[in-house]
């Protein structure tokens, strides 16, 4: 095995109880020496407790987790030398500077990065000299991270990175995460956003409902488990929906005339078989196709839904 294909978490049929409540239910997932692994999942999903449980702050009802083959909560002292936590909030002291508050945190660790070369990487140099309290949200989330960093972790978890930024904001913060990974880091954050999940992460784990109900990387998991595909294709001159039935192409079919041209599109479930129906038809002419299998965002509205479908329908039946 690799070193990248080594798993530096790992996670095995993991359960957390608090009384009556089940919060996680046998999630059970690994997370390779290099990679950017997310963590999605709706509001309550268990997320929080999954990171929480695999830095250590939490015990497993059931199950073990293990992070560079150590128990997070047994072994604690050697798992924080090693990974880093930027939590969602955090209580920074207001009257101190940039640089001062990445220097106290920096006293903390036998080993550090330069402090100045952080603030370099996360663009805060041109802050270090401002105060705590008057960073602004990006500022804040990127100080959070250097306050990360400082250690020079094996192992960051971030617990939803880009919440209440901006978008200007997410996508420097996702250049940052990016950097962070070339450097040979691994990350592991968790979030909602379905756009942060496509452009940073190699793979990603839906929890729903405290059960990992996917895992995989994401364009993969979007094509097996979107229902329909979009097939699009132009056809030089005009056609009709008849005409295009007449050659046995299957699926919601919608033409809008072009110029000279006819925008074809095919809604179906088997989006190999019109493009063999299209090859082979004469007369049609068809070219620039395009298949789109759905999206991420379509996958996580279906997965978080279907559980809550299914109760209902049972609690239905029931009556």
């Amino acid at each position: 095995m690799n070193d990248h294909a080594k798993a530096v978490i790992t996670v095995d049929r993991l359960s957390k109880h608090y009384g009556d409540r089940t919060v996680l239910r046998d999630v059970s997932l690994s997370v390779r020496k290099g990679e950017v692994f997310g963590l999605l999942g709706p509001n309550g999903a268990g997320k929080t407790t999954t990171l929480e449980t695999i830095v250590g702050l939490r015990r497993p009802s059931a199950g073990t987790v293990r992070v560079l083959d150590h128990d997070p909560a047994s072994d604690r002292r050697f798992v924080t030398e090693r990974l880093a936590v930027q939590p969602q909030a955090a209580t920074l002291f207001p009257t101190l500077t940039v640089v001062e508050t990445l220097e106290l945190f920096a006293s903390f660790h036998a080993r550090v990065r330069p402090p100045e070369d952080v603030l370099d990487e996360l663009e805060l140099g041109d802050a270090r000299r401002v105060r705590v309290k008057h960073l602004s949200g990006g500022q804040e989330r990127r100080l959070l991270i250097a306050i990360a960093l400082i250690g020079d972790p094996e192992i960051i978890v971030l617990d939803e990175p880009s919440a209440g930024l901006d978008p200007q904001a997410r996508r420097n913060l996702w250049s940052i995460i990016r950097r962070q990974q070339e450097r040979g880091t691994t990350i592991l954050l968790s979030t909602h956003h379905m756009d942060e999940a496509t452009q940073v992460c190699e793979r990603i784990a839906v929890l729903v409902d405290g059960s990992v109900a996917a895992m995989g990387e994401p364009e993969t998991l979007v094509r097996e488990h979107a229902s329909t595909a979009t097939v699009t294709f132009e056809i030089p001159g005009t056609t009709t929906v008849a005409e295009l039935r007449s050659h046995d192409i299957a699926g919601a079919i919608t033409v809008t005339p072009k110029g000279t041209l006819t925008l074809v599109e095919v809604v179906t479930d088997d989006p190999d078989a019109v493009l063999r129906r299209l090859t082979f038809s004469t007369g049609l002419r068809p070219r620039g196709f395009r298949v789109a299998h759905g999206s991420l965002e379509d996958l996580f509205i279906d997965l978080a839904n279907r559980p809550r479908a299914s109760a209902e329908g049972e609690r239905a039946h029931e009556r």
